[in-house]
């Protein structure tokens, strides 16, 4: 009995040291946490897509507490209206957040861009792009097989099954920035939505010279730096036989559509141009 009641005496006095060290330990590794985060968390979309710039929304909640000012830091999927309420819960001042959109810089269509074979592969632009330069001319356009339709979380880009390039829906695209990650040809770039919707890009993102770019594409931008020229405001720059406009440039005055000779440059959401009417003829009149 005597043993017994030794052994077990043991045990407690080994299990509360134990407990001892593991307390003290505990204490000294122990990571404080703002406990302003979880609330700032809560406030965020929870999607974790990671346009924000950050793994997920727990590490954009722990950046927005540990900053000074929000200016900088922007939810795309919550918008405005998120950002509005991270900073109620701060007690900071919400920054000025620029709505993005999605745009697909390719306009390859089975008209513009005629298919010079048929892929029987798997259903995937990812694998494609590893195993051929694609079914037409160009080596630089759009697969059409729907890898950006697919990793969308909000259903907001589809593949046209006629044109077979996807399509962005304004209304339902946050700029998660999946899409983009997901595109093998990097043609799914994220811009300015503009005033309006208005944008204007070069759908395109070929970089081989004129002749075989528009041999491969109707529609391909041909490096003749036209638009170049014709910006007044120096917001189009050519590298690598391609036309590129930076959208904090663009005043969207649209010279460089008028000038670009292939149609290569998109105006969204702009209203038709007024027609000139002809000037009324003057009746002779006698003296």
């Amino acid at each position: 009995m005597n043993t017994m009641l030794m052994a077990a005496g043991i045990l407690g006095a080994v299990g509360a040291g134990g407990a001892t060290i593991l307390y003290f330990i505990g204490q000294k590794f122990k990571v404080y946490e703002d406990p302003r985060i979880e609330p700032v968390q809560d406030a965020l979309p929870g999607v974790n897509c990671g346009a924000c710039g950050f793994p997920g929304c727990s590490a954009f909640a722990e950046a927005c507490v540990e900053a000074e000012e929000l200016d900088g830091l922007n939810c795309p999927v919550g918008g405005a209206e998120t950002m509005a309420k991270v900073a109620s819960v701060l007690g900071k001042e919400a920054g000025t957040a620029v709505k993005k959109i999605a745009v697909v810089r390719c306009n390859g269509t089975c008209e513009n861009r005629p298919r010079q074979n048929e892929y029987d592969g798997a259903t995937s632009c990812a694998i494609a792009a590893q195993l051929y330069g694609g079914d037409t001319d160009c080596s630089f356009g759009c697969y059409g097989l729907g890898d950006c339709e697919a990793v969308c979380p909000f259903d907001a880009i589809h593949v046209n099954p006629e044109t077979l390039i996807p399509e962005v829906d304004e209304e339902k695209c946050t700029a998660c920035n999946k899409c983009v990650v997901a595109c093998p040809k990097n043609i799914i770039e994220l811009r300015k939505q503009g005033p309006k919707s208005r944008r204007i890009f070069v759908s395109c993102v070929n970089q081989d010279k004129g002749a075989p770019a528009r041999r491969a594409c109707n529609v391909a931008c041909i490096g003749c730096g036209k638009c170049v020229k014709a910006c007044p405001f120096d917001a189009i720059t050519m590298e690598n036989n391609l036309a590129y406009i930076d959208d904090d440039k663009c005043r969207l005055c649209r010279k460089c559509v008028a000038e670009c000779p292939t149609g290569s440059i998109w105006e969204l959401n702009f209203p038709p141009p007024r027609k000139k009417e002809p000037k009324a003829e003057t009746a002779d009149v006698e003296a």
